[in-house]
């Protein structure tokens, strides 16, 4: 498959304060990234499969499939985290669209990466729809999105008119109508919104769980209170408990199998 030129695909998007809208990404890889990145490798063989990452921001991830063999392909809204994963990651095959319309054929790829993405499109049904249909036969769809049992709302919250960044408690615990005032620019998922997304789609979810942060920040300060944290809370991502967990982790595979695509994914 052939790609525009990256400065040329490229075009300005103008969004008032676009890092409350379109979120922040992951600016420097830390051991949160690292170790969802391991989750990933459970399901998919990355050397030599064709990766898309939907909502790709600056390219961290891309950057990592580069390494690791695959062939990788970015999309976003953002023109300037594109500009910014092609002058300093060297990524190429990037492009702006909006993620309900992606610009591929059906079955175009083997694996298809939505990372903390779908709480912030326009429409997450249609978005899962159109992941679910460019990834081949027998492909995963893998999924990261805030869990709305966490305790805390990681994208700030509005207080009247004034918005307030950071991590703000207890306020995806308040009834829809009340919680949406506060947090009227991001979505937050319980285990069945996250299961809807993939009715009536042909394949299945293989995994879907909830995991607990990197506590990347609070390492810098302290790493000792980071490995409590890290060992309790990984902990708990076996029992119950993990119900509380920042994130929900969903991979959906494709009906349907042709050899040269089972030979991309881990069965």
């Amino acid at each position: 498959m052939r790609f525009p030129q990256t400065s040329v695909i490229l075009h300005a998007v103008t969004i008032e304060d676009k890092s409350i809208k379109l979120g922040h990404p992951s600016y420097v890889w830390r051991f949160g990234q690292d170790r969802r990145l391991e989750m990933m490798r459970r399901f998919v063989r990355f050397d030599g499969v064709r990766i898309l990452d939907i909502g790709c921001g600056i390219g961290a991830y891309l950057e990592k499939f580069r390494g690791l063999g695959a062939h990788e392909i970015g999309v976003d809204t953002d023109a300037e985290k594109l500009l910014q994963a092609h002058r300093k990651k060297r990524l190429n095959r990037l492009a702006t669209c909006a993620s309900e319309e992606l610009p591929f054929p059906d079955q175009t790829f083997h694996a298809v990466l939505l990372h903390e993405v779908i709480e912030h499109v326009d429409d997450d049904y249609a978005t899962i729809r159109e992941a679910c249909r460019v990834v081949k036969p027998n492909g995963r769809v893998i999924v990261f999105a805030p869990n709305r049992w966490y305790p805390f709302e990681t994208h700030g919250a509005y207080f009247g008119e004034h918005y307030v960044f950071g991590n703000i408690p207890f306020i995806g615990w308040m009834p829809d109508s009340l919680r949406n005032r506060f947090a009227p620019h991001v979505r937050a998922y319980r285990t069945q919104d996250v299961r809807t997304l993939f009715d009536g789609l042909d394949g299945e979810l293989i995994m879907h769980t909830q995991i607990y942060p990197g506590y990347d920040k609070i390492a810098r300060r302290n790493p000792g209170l980071a490995r409590l944290f890290r060992s309790v809370t990984y902990f708990f991502e076996n029992t119950p408990l993990r119900a509380f967990g920042l994130s929900h982790f969903a991979v959906w595979r494709k009906y349907g199998r042709r050899a040269e695509d089972r030979r991309a994914v881990r069965q």
